[in-house]
């Protein structure tokens, strides 16, 4: 008996790269799905004279309905896990991605922007519980692979733009079916690992669950404090992550004189930044710590966005990329961090780190646009550069070691 528990735990402890693996991919193909719907904005903007109030409203209702409702399945996955929402969350994106690709008013559009953000709401809280248990005693690493797979997908909107929806218009959103229904195949198979995952945590004793419960009854207040400043960090990161993407371009267009295309590089080179950071942030807490990558993360990028809105031309690229790098190091790292808040709770702080930060990141955007308005873009990538400085707060976050002596409490 003994043995068979021994061999158990080093089963649970041991990283299993073909789940992570999978889940990636489901990540970047749901991330993808969604970067469709902003890449599609100057192609209705035209085929169907929408207003940009109306173009406003579409990114408002996925970015609300991908992101606030994330905490909200995270909450009901931790009290009873439903492993097969996650092939059911990507049947939901690939119907509203056909109703995108064919409706040709904008109510309809709103309807299928809602199942894919509604599909995406289900996927992301019960992927990262999957990362959780596939990630046995490499958490940063694991949290990264699953993480990068969405990064990935989402810094491909100017590429899709460019090199698919301009050639083939709105019905070009038809061939983002096939990576849907890919979609589904590979979440099926993980759902099936996850379902068979649980039922042997359930097996090996319900005397271990208790003991848990029991010790996890009462919160730490330090705990409860924490969690709310990590999320308030998450809130400044995310905002200055909105404020890059979606306003520098015009920035580099009325200032350097840049075209749209040509500041479409800019952008890129900033989000394939943050994918590169967001792998390697995660190996990089493992072995130094999840709090001090935090801390670096958000201070070591601050020195650089005081600096970019006054750069000459030829800095802002490799510039823009450290920032990018730098910046998003802390992602997947913030997620773990959370997680180890409250090991209870994986699936509402996985939404409330993941998917409550891009739906601040939403409201910061909207902030930010009648800001420029009424003062100017210039004005708005200013106030952007001081953002990082909110690091400095991490240095009030309880060191890795603390957490679990709190745990144990």
């Amino acid at each position: 008996m003994g043995q068979a528990l021994s061999k158990e735990g080093t089963r649970r402890t041991a990283t299993i790269y073909g789940v992570l693996l999978a889940i990636s991919s489901g990540h970047f193909i749901n991330d993808t799905l969604q970067a469709v719907v902003p890449a599609m904005f100057p192609i209705v903007e035209k085929s169907l004279s929408l207003s940009y109030t109306q173009i406003g409203w579409i990114a408002f209702v996925l970015n609300m309905t991908s992101s606030l409702l994330q905490p909200v399945f995270g909450y009901y996955a931790d009290i009873k896990s439903r492993p097969f929402l996650l092939p059911l969350g990507m049947l939901s994106s690939l119907i509203g991605l056909i109703g995108f690709a064919l409706s040709n008013h904008f109510i309809f559009l709103l309807l299928s922007v809602l199942f894919i953000g509604f599909g995406s709401a289900i996927f992301h809280p019960e992927g990262s519980r999957v990362a959780y248990l596939a990630a046995g005693n490499k958490r940063g690493l694991a949290q990264s692979i699953y993480q990068v797979g969405g990064n990935t997908g989402q810094s491909l909107a100017p590429i899709i733009t460019a090199f698919i929806f301009v050639p083939l218009g709105q019905k070009g959103a038809l061939l983002f079916t096939l990576a849907a229904g890919l979609g589904i195949i590979v979440l099926v198979r993980v759902s099936r690992w996850y379902k068979n995952r649980l039922d042997g945590e359930k097996s090996i004793g319900k005397k271990v669950e208790k003991q848990s419960s029991k010790r996890n009854a009462g919160i730490h207040k330090k705990i409860k404090l924490a969690m709310l400043l990590v999320v308030f960090l998450v809130f400044a990161r995310s905002w200055y992550g909105a404020g890059i993407s979606n306003y520098y371009q015009f920035y580099l267009i009325e200032d350097y004189g840049l075209t749209i295309k040509q500041a479409q590089l800019y952008i890129f080179t900033f989000m394939f930044a943050g994918v590169l950071g967001t792998f390697f942030g995660g190996p990089l807490a493992d072995r130094f710590g999840k709090r001090n990558i935090i801390f670096l993360s958000m201070l070591g990028s601050a020195p650089l966005t005081l600096l970019l809105p006054y750069l000459p031309l030829a800095a802002v690229i490799p510039v823009f990329f450290l920032i990018g790098f730098i910046l998003s190091s802390s992602f997947s790292v913030t997620v773990v961090y959370a997680q180890e808040l409250l090991p209870r709770k994986i699936g509402m702080v996985s939404g409330l780190t993941v998917g409550l930060a891009f739906g601040m990141g939403a409201v910061g955007s909207v902030l930010f646009g009648s800001l420029a308005d009424l003062y100017s873009i210039r004005f708005v990538m200013i106030l952007c550069s001081f953002l990082p400085l909110f690091g400095v707060l991490t240095w009030l976050l309880p060191k890795d070691r603390e957490i679990r002596e709190y745990h144990s409490i």
